[in-house]
């Protein structure tokens, strides 16, 4: 009988593992990544400066957010899966002309997620030519990879600052408007892990599903992941 951690088999559970842990590497990195280079692109060098212009995924990773709290939720089998990477500093009056390039740099790294989830579709169809074991395998993190960079995408435009979308969202608005925006930032972060933990929690105790971005992001992941497939000749 194989050994067992938390009632799940542990070979399952790092098999699992092993299936997320490149795809979700990849995504974070090159997200993170893309922002840095088109700010160097548009004027700041700072994230190069400070080594962020990078494929190392360890120069992106954070403890927690990446490693962490992803592993906890693969592990305790969530139904939905969270985390983030350090976020790559730019100095937005560094910009050659700030409210427009912050658009740009902002929507880097969504628009590198959708280009990755196509790309993981288009390999589909030279993973089927491995070894079946090894297919299989690869199968996995290339679903997996998918899934992943449609969420990050998806998630990530979501127009609420610190995410890509409030900054793009802040960087469209007129000046009346997008200053007050702007002042949401301090407050974005705990206003997601509100939604994402707190409050499905609270609609559990209290007999109603109040999973919010589960609402909201829900139908158009799987519309993203079916085209994606679809254009991929995977469908």
């Amino acid at each position: 009988m194989r050994e067992t951690t938390g009632g799940f088999p542990v070979n399952d559970t790092l098999y699992t593992i092993s299936t997320w842990v490149i795809p979700a590497l990849l995504a974070i990195t090159l997200h993170e990544a893309a922002h840095g280079f088109v700010a160097l692109r548009f004027g700041d060098r700072t994230a190069w400066q400070q080594g962020r212009v990078t494929l190392n995924p360890f120069k992106h990773i954070d403890p927690v957010g990446t490693i962490l709290l992803p592993g906890l939720l693969i592990f305790m089998r969530a139904p939905f899966l969270f985390g983030y990477a350090k976020p790559v500093p730019v100095n937005f009056r560094a910009l050659n002309n700030p409210k427009r390039d912050m658009v740009w740099v902002a929507a880097a790294g969504p628009a590198t997620n959708i280009l990755l989830a196509l790309a993981a579709g288009l390999l589909a169809h030279l993973a089927v030519l491995l070894p079946l074991p090894a297919a299989n395998w690869a199968i996995l993190n290339i679903e997996n990879a998918i899934l992943i960079n449609v969420v990050l995408a998806l998630f990530n435009i979501i127009p609420l600052p610190p995410l890509d979308g409030g900054r793009v969202a802040v960087g469209l608005l007129p000046d009346s408007l997008a200053r007050p925006f702007a002042r949401l930032e301090p407050y974005g972060m705990p206003i997601l892990l509100g939604l994402i933990f707190i409050l499905p929690l609270i609609g559990r105790q209290v007999g109603m599903d109040l999973n919010v971005l589960g609402w909201v992001l829900g139908q158009p992941v799987d519309w993203l992941v079916n085209l994606v497939i679809r254009l991929t000749g995977n469908g």
